[in-house]
Order: structure tokens, then sequence, then C-alpha cells
């Protein structure tokens, strides 16, 4: 057992002894002895975790923390409606969500610094700014294997599988925008390794399918088992002396061997299993069938799926804000999220599924006008923004923080994205006291904020 440490540096060492003891022991069990009377509130409550991504800045004032007393440059285009919750209301174009606020929790006190679209989903995506120096320029700000690994790969390092079912998939698209790609999508220093499964295709299209789990007619199981095996035969003489990227491209092989042999995950991409009424209760759209293959992959048992509700752009609103959201934007989540949540419910899966919807920030209270267009709309602010949260003990018919008359700054306790990623591990029973290693030993506490414990006690905040 011992010759297979060979070669290893002391960093090496620590990350393979620390995922062999990390894997052996049971879930909630802690390498710090903490007992289970002091685990936080809403420990191990998930079995799955669902980030909804609102890419680009969803805009509380038009959505979840409505001011119809601010004045008109502040307020907005939207009317506001009553919810399931006394006093509570929303945008008059999300009744679905209206009726359906007993199972969430809304908070509107989410704040961080970076208002920057790159910078902030970092931040949003891992719970922790990017590694410095970062320039002035978009382009200095790109994704990098020197940023901190996001929330599925995290968890791939933590609890590495070797049961055929990827720790995160990610879809249904890359998060990409000319010469620029946004960081936070991958496991930056931990490598690609750990790097979540990434879908890009549009589950709405007829010919939707994952090529990358069909087996050729020629080839059925048995014979790939062979060749898998023959493979690994031909490597084992050669593994001391293996690169990391001939290292890297072995465990890639593994993990493509693993899913293409794991059937709850080929059977989660066969949307065509569902019925037609199901999928138009969703949405005929790429978001709404990404959310309905999202509670598909719940199902099959993947731990941590990220949707993404569009490009990098998509609700960034700078031009024509109200349009984009009462055309496209709100119907299509107001439609998926009801669908999500029914199905989640009636299947008693929400009750070990947390959801988190998220921007990476929210919108400017004041009403602008780009240079150059006519229509206006809203610019970037990170200084409060609103999320919703459900399942996995979460108290719904709640709204936590409240805002000023312009929600532009909490005037009540606040949440820092990094409060999100300790509030998702601590879901998922991680231990307070996971530590992931840079490249040069440094060891960073994963779970680095607090928990939102009033998300689960009901508490005011």
């Amino acid at each position: 057992m011992l010759e297979n440490f060979e070669g290893l540096d002391r960093r090496s060492f620590l990350r393979t002894s620390g995922s062999v003891v990390g894997a052996a022991l049971p879930v909630g069990i802690s390498l710090a002895n903490d007992s289970f009377a002091n685990r936080p509130v809403g420990f191990g409550r998930a079995k799955s975790v669902l980030i909804v991504l609102l890419s680009g800045g969803l805009s509380q004032l038009d959505t979840l923390d409505m001011k119809p007393d601010a004045p008109a440059e502040v307020r907005g285009e939207f009317a506001p409606i009553s919810t399931t919750l006394p006093g509570v209301t929303v945008c008059e174009h999300l009744p679905k969500f209206a009726q359906q606020t007993d199972r969430w929790a809304i908070v509107r006190t989410l704040a961080h610094r970076e208002h920057n679209h790159l910078l902030a989903t970092h931040v949003a995506l891992t719970g922790r700014p990017t590694p410095l120096p970062r320039g002035g320029s978009d382009l200095d700000r790109v994704e990098t294997r020197n940023d901190f690994p996001n929330f599925a790969a995290a968890l791939n390092f933590i609890r590495p599988r070797t049961d055929g079912m990827p720790s995160g998939v990610a879809l249904p698209n890359y998060l990409i925008e000319g010469p620029l790609t946004w960081p936070g999508q991958h496991a930056g220093f931990l490598g690609p390794k750990h790097d979540p499964w990434q879908i890009n295709g549009d589950p709405n299209d007829n010919g939707f399918q994952m090529q990358a789990l069909a087996m050729r007619p020629d080839v059925p199981i048995e014979r790939l088992r062979s060749r898998q095996h023959l493979l690994g035969e031909l490597s084992l003489n050669r593994s001391r002396t293996m690169s990391v990227d001939i290292e890297s491209l072995r465990d890639q092989q593994q993990l493509a061997f693993n899913l293409m042999t794991s059937g709850k995950v080929t059977q989660a991409f066969e949307l065509n299993r569902e019925s037609d009424e199901t999928r138009e209760r969703y949405g005929r759209n790429k978001f709404g069938q990404s959310l309905l293959l999202s509670k598909r992959l719940v199902e099959a048992g993947v731990p941590m799926v990220h949707a993404t509700m569009g490009i990098v752009q998509t609700w960034d609103t700078h031009v024509d804000n109200w349009g984009r959201l009462k055309n496209t934007l709100l119907p299509q989540l107001d439609q998926g999220l009801a669908a999500l949540t029914d199905d989640l419910q009636a299947s008693g899966l929400l009750d070990e599924t947390l959801i988190v919807v998220m921007s990476e920030f929210g919108r400017t209270p004041a009403v602008s006008t780009l240079p150059g267009q006519t229509i206006p709309g809203r610019d970037h602010w990170a200084h409060a923004y609103s999320g919703l949260f459900a399942g996995a003990g979460v108290k719904g018919g709640q709204v936590l923080g409240q805002t000023d008359r312009q929600a532009a700054y909490p005037v009540s306790k606040s949440w820092s994205p990094a409060d999100i990623c300790t509030t998702i591990f601590n879901s998922l029973g991680v231990d307070a006291g996971a530590t992931l290693y840079d490249p040069l030993n440094r060891p960073h506490h994963l779970l680095n904020g607090n928990v939102i414990s009033n998300l689960y006690t009901g508490a005011t905040a």
C-alpha cells in the first residue's frame, strides 16, 4: 500500500491521504472530533443542491424587493402583487411564485463588494474574491487555474466518487463571451480532475441527447469493460512516470467510463421519457427544460447541479430592463421554478434538496440610459440584492433582511457569498474543518463564512 505514495510531494500526499481518510468516514463524522450536538442548524439536511444562476444580475427592485412608494426614477414600471404571506409583495410578472411563497425563503440582503461581472461571478460560485492581482481590464479577469474551486469541484475533492456518479453537473452552457471566460466555473487550483461535468446544449431541442454517453451499437457494455481493463493493464507499468497532464487524462478517461456505465446518469438525460404535459409545465424553452433536466439529475443522485438561465448577459438589463423582464425572463423563471418545486415536493425530494436561486449581484436603484441608447435600464449593484432558498429544512414563507427605501443598502443583517458557500456545504453535511490546499500548499478552509441559520429557524434577521 505504501508504495503507491512513492514520488508524491508533501501537498500531493496531504491531498491523497486526506481524500482517503475523508472518504472512509461516514457522512457527518468530523476529523476535528466534533460532537453531533455541536453541528450547525441545517447540517446534513440535503442530499443534493441545485443552484439556479441568473447570470448578469437580477433586478431586486423589479422582482423580490419592490419599492412602490419610491420616486418614479427608482421604483420602475412594474406593480407589486400580493403573495401567500401577509404584507409581502412581489412583481406582478411572478404570479405562480406569488402563490408558492410558502415554499420559499426570500433573502433581500445579500451583499458583497464586486460590481464587475467576472469578479462577481467568481465570488458567487466560490464564496471568495478572485486571486490577486487582477488587472483593470476584463481580459485580466478571466478564468485561470489560479482561481478558487467552485462548489461542485470542492465537493468532488472532499468526497471523491468512484461509483459513476459525477459530483457536479453544470448546464446548459459555459459562461463565455468573445475572449472572456467567466471565472468560478471549474476546479481552479485543484486541477481539471475535479472540474464539474459541463453540459453544452439546449435541452429544449428535439434532438437533444448526450452523445458522450451514447454507446455505439457495435460496442456492448461487456466489450467496453474489456477495453477499459486492457487500457488499465497497459498503463500499470507507466503509472510512476506519468506526467501531470497524462495522469489527468487517465482520470478523465476513468470518469468517462464510469459515466457511460452508470444507468442512472444516462437515463437522466433522456428527456423524451417525460410526457409532453410535463415538459409543457416547465416551459418549452431552454431555461424551463434545463430545470427539468436538473430535476432528473437530482433524482438520479447527483449531489451538485448548477443550472444557468441564459448566457452571461441574459439578466444584464442595462437596456430595456422592463421589456426583457416582462416578455421573457420573468415568465420563464416563474413557470420553471413552479414546476420544479411542484415535482420535487410531490416526490418528497424537496425535503432533501436545497435550491438556491441567485445572481452575481443586483441592479442599481436609479434608472439610467446608456449613451447611444433610448430605452432605459439599470446598472450593476452588489451592495444589496435578493435571492431565494427552498428545501432541505429551509423554512418557507419567510422574508429575511430589510433594505432601505430604495433597495440600495441593507438596514438589517446582510449575508455574503461566503455565507451562502458555508450554508450549502453545511447542508450537505461537510464538516466545518474541511480544508483545501492550493499549489503553494497554503490551507484554505472550505466553509469560510457563517451558516444562514435564519433559513432554518425562521428567526427575524
